[in-house]
Parts: C-alpha cells; structure tokens; sequence
C-alpha cells in the first residue's frame, strides 16, 4: 500500500512528460485508451480535466478509475524492478554425461562472479548454457537443475517473458529489424522500462563503441553492422539496459571486440557472467572454471595464484597479437617480432 501512496504522489506532482521520461511505457498505457493527444506538459488529473468524458465512458472508466488503474499499471513496472534485486546467486546440480555419468557437482555463482566453461569443441559446453538459459529442472537431456537464490523454480517463473532472468550472447548476432542504432536502442529501452532512458542509450552507444574495434554511429543501421559491432552493442545492452541478472556468453573471443573491458562492464554492473570459450586470457581471468568432457561437467577449478601469475604473460602475447591483428588490417607489413616476455 505504501508504494501505491508514491506513486499517486508522483502522479499528482510529475507532468505525464516527466512520468514518461522515468517510465517510458507509460505511453503505451494511454495509447491503450486511446490517450495519446494527452498534453503532456501538464499532470495527469490538469490533462485529464480537458478531455471529453465520452471518451472514457467508452472503456466503461471516469478520471478518478482511469487514475487508479495507472497507478496499478505503475506499480506492477516497480514490482518487477524489484524482483530483479533479489537475484543474489544461482546454483547448477550436476546431472550426467553423455554415458549417463553422474556429475556429482553442485556450483553456486554470485552476482559480479565470472565463471568460465571450457573443453573440446563439441564437448558439451553450449549444452551447459543451454541448460542455464532454460533454468532446467532435470528436464533435459542432462538432468541437470538450476536453482536461483538457492531455490528451484516453478514453470511460471522459468517462462515468465516478462521476468526473463537471463541473457544469452550467441555467436551469431543476426539483426533483421530496419531500424538504425538510435532506434533499436530507444525500442530496448521501452521495452525494459528503463528510467532515464535518454541517458542510459547515449551510455550503451558510447560504451558499445569503447567495446569494438570498429566505431559505428546512431545512423548506423542494425543490419550493418560487423559482428563484432553487433556483439558490442549487445554487450553494451545487456550492461545498462537488461534488468537479467545473469549473462551467457559463447565464444566471445572470435568478436573482434574487447574482451577483458567488456566482461569487466558485466561484473561492474552486478551481473553473473558465465563464458563459453577457448581463450586462455578469458579462462583464467574467470573467479572459477567449469571442465567440460564427454558432454558433463568434468571437473570445476578455481583460478589459482601462479594462473593469475602468469595472465601478465598472457596479457603481452595478447597485446602483441592484436598489434599483428591491426596490422594485417590496414595494409601493414609484419616484420619479425621482438620481445621478451
């Protein structure tokens, strides 16, 4: 009830363009009683008060019943927000194998952890995500369930799109909407009913351009760009404007993007970054890794010192290969290396 007392407050005192700027589906829930001409430079019950009463009459409502279920409507988009707070962990339970091996693991991963899955390719790793993305509840092929804050979940909650508790970074990032940059962000941002929404696009634009190696623009079109623009823009997205608290990520390293920054703007942001990959500099920079072999979880190692040691190696040799990198692709002869490690 208190919540439902502020937020007539903010009702009463915000104009509907203010309300509009932190709620921006707001717009929809007038579009809906055809509403849209409201002047919104002014309050709700000031608007309200110009508007013939036919034209409520005509969803069987008046100023004072319209109000009340605007501020219902509100305050379900606050509920939802505040779910999202409460995703504090989440724990996979073992399963099997593909020989029906039991994998007698369970591992718990906390908001601003970064686990990494390793293993041959075709071992079982894109499996594993799937599993999570799905919130399994020993109802896939490898049994396994995930529990989120320590608990199992019903099917409402696994399903529920409008609660969605996870992010997956493909491979291929497909776009096939016309839109441009600009608008693909602004769609996102209604959508996930992001406050300050005019900010948080300028914040995923430029992050996702500190990302690729590749500048774009908010003309750019969606389907235009690279690979590794579409995975920084994603990535970006996923920071500032995806409520999921958790984030999957296959094969990052193949983006052309960078890596370390963007897997560090995840973590910032209170997400749990779970990585599919094949890069040693991602695999040991991970909190802990999962081993993949014959389609199960083999065994999980936590990141140990004389690894973390040896990532100052592993940074130059990357720091050298992306100089080649940047090289070849603009024209540049490669002569031979010298460096001491």
């Amino acid at each position: 009830m208190a919540q439902n007392v502020k937020i007539r407050e903010i009702i009463k005192d915000k104009t509907i363009a203010e309300i509009i700027k932190y709620y921006p589906v707001v717009q929809d829930f007038f579009i809906n009683y055809n509403l849209q001409d409201l002047q919104k430079n002014l309050t709700v019950a000031q608007a309200l008060e110009k508007i013939l009463p036919e034209q409520l009459e005509e969803f069987g409502l008046d100023v004072f019943s319209l109000t009340e279920e605007l501020v219902k409507f509100m305050a379900t988009l606050v509920n939802h927000r505040e779910e999202r707070e409460k995703v504090q962990n989440i724990t996979i339970i073992g399963g099997k194998n593909k020989q029906g091996e039991a994998e007698n693991v369970t591992l718990t991963m906390a908001v601003g952890e970064v686990i990494s899955i390793v293993g041959p390719t075709g071992s079982g790793k894109s499996r594993l995500l799937g599993d999570i993305e799905c919130l399994a509840q020993c109802d896939t092929p490898t049994r396994r369930q995930i529990l989120i804050n320590e608990h199992p979940l019903s099917d409402e909650e696994r399903f529920d799109m409008g609660n969605k508790m996870v992010a997956q970074l493909s491979q291929n990032m497909n776009f096939v909407m016309d839109l441009n940059v600009a608008e693909f962000l602004a769609m996102h941002a209604k959508s996930r009913l992001c406050e300050n929404a005019e900010q948080v696009i300028k914040q995923c634009f430029v992050c996702a351009n500190e990302l690729a190696g590749e500048k774009f623009t908010m003309d750019t079109k969606v389907t235009q760009l690279s690979g590794g623009q579409s995975r920084a823009l994603m990535i970006a997205d996923a920071a500032y404007m995806s409520s999921s608290p958790i984030v999957l990520i296959d094969e990052i390293e193949n983006a052309g993007i960078d890596r370390k920054q963007a897997i560090s703007l995840l973590t910032e942001n209170e997400k749990i970054v779970l990585i599919s990959t094949h890069d040693p500099l991602l695999a040991l920079s991970a909190d802990k890794r999962i081993v993949i072999k014959n389609g199960g979880i083999h065994k999980i190692m936590e990141t140990s010192d004389e690894e973390i040691e040896s990532l100052k190696d592993i940074e130059k040799l990357d720091t050298i290969m992306l100089g080649i990198r940047q090289q070849l692709r603009y024209g540049e002869r490669v002569y031979p290396l010298k460096f001491v490690l």
